[in-house]
């Protein structure tokens, strides 16, 4: 005995239907994004004042790639003064200990902005807004701030970057601490561990290797962010870069963009496969 079965094909006229009205809803809110994301390029084109090219633009410029391409060697290692190395390891320093102080002080900021570590969502949300806090105002202004009160100088520079970092490494801080896994804490709170040796056996050891990887991530921004600093007088490199470029030295100019890059490149490489072994 055989019995007739029917399929009826996906395409049914009532599916077809369906599909020619949501395409042009879809290509409706397509265009509608394509429509605002013009409008906010001319707005932002608009805003941007066109005075011209000056006639002696041309003169700079050549002066401009003729320092660059022939630096001032010399200026590597003066004995008398400042030069370049002890403008490097100065910019270096500042870095390090700002990246340090940062990391010092993020830690307990982070576990009070993770809403795993707090039994109420008010506790943990008062940490985040405070590191959003401290996350909106810039080095710049933070490195403004300290010269006025400190004076210019290195100091001023690891205050400034020491703080602001505070509030971007917290909050890659917590977020490693919300994704960590709580099988571990869960196992050792069933055996009766305490808070302190939940902390020491089973968050430390998940969220180091993070918390590690976050802060040499921090130290080369930290770097780049040392070097200007440095011209509005927070030490540096920065500061004689800056006279440099008041003065038209641009032989100067060019080595210190030199030393510069190279001391980032290769920060950067040892930076890279310190982070390759954590991660």
């Amino acid at each position: 005995m055989t019995t007739n079965t029917t399929h009826t094909p996906n395409n049914t006229p009532s599916t077809n239907w369906r599909h020619k009205i949501t395409k042009p809803k879809k290509n409706r809110y397509r265009w509608l994004i394509y429509l605002l994301l013009a409008l906010v390029y001319i707005w932002a084109f608009a805003g941007i004042p066109l005075n011209g090219i000056k006639e002696t633009a041309g003169q700079i410029t050549r002066a401009i790639f003729t320092g660059l391409f022939s630096p001032d060697w010399n200026y590597v290692y003066l004995p008398e003064g400042e030069d370049l190395l002890r403008g490097l390891l100065e910019t270096l320093s500042i870095s390090i200990l700002g990246t340090f102080i940062s990391t010092a002080i993020c830690v307990p900021f982070a576990f009070w902005a993770a809403t795993n570590m707090s039994r109420t969502r008010w506790f943990s949300g008062s940490g985040k807004m405070v590191l959003s806090f401290v996350r909106t105002f810039p080095e710049i202004v933070m490195a403004l701030l300290f010269i006025k009160a400190v004076g210019p100088g290195s100091f001023a520079g690891v205050l400034a970057l020491g703080l602001h970092s505070v509030g971007m490494l917290g909050k890659l801080f917590a977020d490693e601490i919300e994704n960590m896994d709580q099988g571990p804490t869960e196992a050792l709170l069933a055996a009766g561990a305490n808070r302190l040796q939940i902390m020491w056996f089973a968050v430390l050891p998940q969220v180091l290797p993070g918390f590690l990887s976050y802060t040499l991530y921090r130290f080369e921004i930290n770097l780049r962010s040392a070097t200007i600093l440095g011209m509005i007088g927070a030490g540096g490199i920065g500061t004689p870069l800056i006279f440099a470029l008041n003065s038209r030295d641009w032989d100067r100019v060019g080595i210190i963009l030199l030393g510069i890059i190279v001391m980032i490149t290769i920060l950067d490489l040892i930076s890279g496969a310190f982070r390759k072994k954590l991660v």
